[in-house]
C-alpha cells in the first residue's frame, strides 16, 4: 500500500504548496508527488524572460512580470483540469494577485491602470472552468531569520543582490495574506518541523497531516 492509499489521500486531489521565497516550495512539492504519485506544477523560474529586469527594476517591470506569471499559471490550471487532478502545485496563483501585485501598487510601483487590468484579468480568468480550486493549500511557515539563512545558503545571484528590506517587508506580506485567505482549506506547515533534503522519510508525517486534515475538511463540507 503507497503512503496516497495508506492515509486515504483522493486521486484526483489537487494541493497547493505556498509561502514567501526560499521556504522550500520546490523542496516539498517534489517530495509530495513522489509519495502520492501526482503530477508536479512548477514555477518557470528559469526560463522566465522578466524576472532578472525585475530586480534590477522594481517600477520598469512588475506589470510585466505579474502578467507572465499569470499567463503561466493559467496555462498550468487549464492543464491541472485537463489531466482531473492529481497534482502538488508550486506556489498558487492567489499569491500573485493578493501578495505581489498588490505590494507593487501600493508602493507605487505599479500605476493604478496596469494594477487595475491585472486585477480585472485574474478576476476573468478564475471564473473559467478550467480553474480548479486547490483542495487543500499547504502554507509554509518560518521566522524571517530561517528565511534569509536560507536565501542566503542557495544563492541566487538576482535575490542576493535585493535589499534585506524587500524580504521583510514580503515575510510581513505573507503572514497577513495567509491570515485572511479563504478560498479553500489550509495547512500550516513550520520549516522547521522537518528537513526532507536530510532525512527523506520525514514525508510521511506530512502525507499522514494532509490525509487527517483532507478527511476532515471534506466532512464539514458535506455538512454544510
Amino acid at each position: 500500500m503507497n503512503l496516497r492509499e495508506k492515509y486515504n489521500i483522493p486521486k484526483n486531489a489537487v494541493i497547493t504548496i505556498a509561502g514567501t521565497v526560499g521556504v522550500g516550495k520546490s523542496t516539498i512539492t517534489n517530495s509530495l508527488a513522489e509519495a502520492l504519485n501526482f503530477r508536479t506544477s512548477f514555477e518557470k523560474v528559469d526560463l522566465n524572460p522578466y524576472l532578472d529586469k525585475f530586480y534590477g527594476d522594481f517600477s520598469r517591470w512588475s506589470f510585466h512580470l505579474q502578467i507572465y506569471f499569470l499567463a503561466e499559471r493559467f496555462k498550468e490550471q487549464k492543464r491541472i483540469f485537463e489531466y482531473g487532478g492529481g497534482f502538488i502545485q508550486d506556489r498558487s496563483i492567489y499569491e500573485d494577485t493578493g501578495i505581489f501585485a498588490k505590494m507593487h501598487f501600493e508602493k507605487g510601483t505599479m500605476t493604478k491602470v496596469d494594477y487595475e487590468n491585472y486585477t480585472s484579468l485574474f478576476e476573468a480568468m478564475v471564473m473559467t472552468p478550467y480553474f480548479p480550486h486547490p483542495d487543500l493549500l499547504i502554507y509554509l511557515e518560518g521566522s524571517l531569520d530561517d528565511i534569509l539563512g536560507r536565501i542566503k545558503e542557495r544563492g541566487r545571484p538576482m535575490e542576493q543582490q535585493t535589499p534585506i528590506e524587500y524580504w521583510e517587508e514580503m515575510h510581513t506580506r505573507y503572514e497577513n495574506w495567509i491570515n485572511q485567505f479563504n478560498s479553500c482549506p489550509v495547512l500550516r506547515l513550520n520549516i522547521n518541523d522537518y528537513d526532507l533534503v536530510n532525512d527523506e522519510q520525514s514525508i510521511e508525517p506530512i502525507v499522514e497531516r494532509v490525509g487527517h486534515f483532507l478527511k476532515h475538511t471534506q466532512s464539514l463540507r458535506k455538512t454544510y
